[in-house]
């Protein structure tokens, strides 16, 4: 079954899970949800074109282009295991707790400067959008970036089991997720799977040597060392942030100057990591501070913004104890010559951690001597909070408050997960 499906898929390299996407050729992995049913849209996906069905429900089944499976997303799997091991190129692995996106941007950015290279979209770094990314590579690409996130003990190796990445990097381990790892030390043994994964083939990993904990977890294998540290391989040095990252790497006697349209002290690391990759794979020193300084974030992520009336630091894709330490950091760093203000969203899929985090969170924000604090979420519940902050259960409230209480002439840092939706309060700011 799966030579069939992926006679069909070379004829076309395309794939697609949504009925509203078929193009003639593709193939259509009919998934089905809470409140949806791919399966109906079967016939329907035939008649617009598509070379064949993958469904899951037998009443479904127009004719042998249908190719009816117990699990849709296991097969789609499957196909993306089939084309991995007919892949050629090198595939980057890349994970981390936090700013796997961002680096595997950078990366990309670099290594599309000597390569044809292709990356993941976006952040489809899950058991869907892993096979989704293999599957979506062009032909003639000569270099791959496969992000892989996960949640719980094991999801990393699956990934890896798919994408089967010859070299790879971890951003970070930090406490997220925590509800889905059990702990910390699960964290770091579920992100340690890509070593793991690397060892089995000697593949080459990239290790931020300014972090003991993936150094020790690394060692014995083939590295690339990185960052401020004086035993790094490739070294580089932080200059500052205000509001963009300013760093410089070596090469040999050279120094690099590099200026970022990054916010953040922690994207130093994201940027040498990708520094790293380049000039393992033999782009120039010259062309890696290029791709670097041209790359501009999106979608919330470490974005600077000016509107008429304030100043917007925004960072509200992702949040948990470790990316928040580190934009508040950062964001106190800055000389914003105006008074300072933070919206902050709670930390979600904490356990029984969340609240001793949020406390740990309300007193860096009591340390920063902000003008003023807007905490939103029930999480901040029964915490004492400082006189300059201001407890909203949700998002909407935000909306009421910033309604009646107008900032003008501030900085603002917007800090929180995709989930508190905190980019909606972005038009009163």
């Amino acid at each position: 079954m799966i030579d069939k499906l992926y006679k069909a898929y070379l004829a076309s390299h395309r794939v697609t899970t949504d009925s509203r996407a078929i193009t003639p050729g593709c193939l259509f992995f009919a998934f089905k949800g809470a409140s949806f049913d791919g399966n109906a849209f079967a016939p329907q996906a035939l008649e617009q074109g598509a070379a064949l069905c993958v469904i899951s429900d037998e009443k479904y089944k127009v004719d042998d282009r249908c190719i009816v499976v117990p699990d849709v997303l296991a097969t789609l799997q499957e196909l993306a295991r089939e084309h991995r091991r007919h892949l050629t190129v090198p595939v980057v692995g890349i994970t981390g707790t936090n700013g796997k996106t961002t680096t595997k941007e950078l990366v990309h950015a670099v290594l599309a400067k000597r390569y044809k290279a292709s990356a993941t979209a976006g952040n489809f770094n899950n058991h869907l959008g892993v096979p989704l990314t293999l599957l979506a590579i062009p032909e003639g690409t000569q270099i791959a970036i496969v992000e892989m996130g996960a949640n719980h003990p094991g999801e990393i190796a699956f990934l890896c089991d798919i994408a089967d990445p010859d070299c790879g990097l971890i951003t970070n381990v930090g406490r997220a997720h925590l509800e889905g790892f059990g702990s910390f030390e699960g964290v770091i043994k579920t992100k340690t799977e890509l070593y793991r994964h690397l060892a089995t083939k000697g593949g080459t990993v990239f290790v931020n040597a300014d972090n003991p904990i993936l150094m020790e977890k690394a060692s014995g294998l083939a590295t690339v060392t990185y960052g401020k540290d004086e035993t790094a391989m490739v070294r580089g040095t932080y200059v500052g942030s205000d509001p963009y990252l300013h760093f410089y790497f070596e090469v040999g006697d050279n120094v690099y100057n590099v200026r970022t349209h990054l916010l953040g002290a922690y994207n130093f690391d994201n940027c040498m990591a990708a520094v790293a990759v380049g000039l393992h794979f033999g782009v120039e020193p010259f062309d890696i501070k290029e791709a670097i300084e041209q790359y501009v974030p999106a979608n919330q992520r470490s974005q600077w913004k000016e509107t008429a009336d304030n100043k917007l630091y925004l960072d509200c894709y992702n949040a948990n104890p470790s990316s928040m330490a580190a934009a508040i950091a950062s964001f106190a760093e800055m000389d914003s010559g105006s008074g300072k203000v933070a919206i902050i969203g709670a930390m979600r899929e904490l356990g029984d951690a969340s609240q001793e985090e949020h406390r740990k969170l309300v007193q860096a924000l009591a340390d920063c001597h902000l003008e003023c604090c807007l905490l939103i979420g029930h999480e901040f519940d029964g915490l004492t909070l400082a006189q300059n902050m201001t407890l909203l259960h949700t998002t909407e409230e935000a909306v009421e408050w910033l309604t009646k209480t107008k900032i003008k002439g501030r900085t603002i840092l917007i800090k929180g997960s995709n989930s508190n939706r905190l980019w909606t309060l972005e038009p009163l700011l």
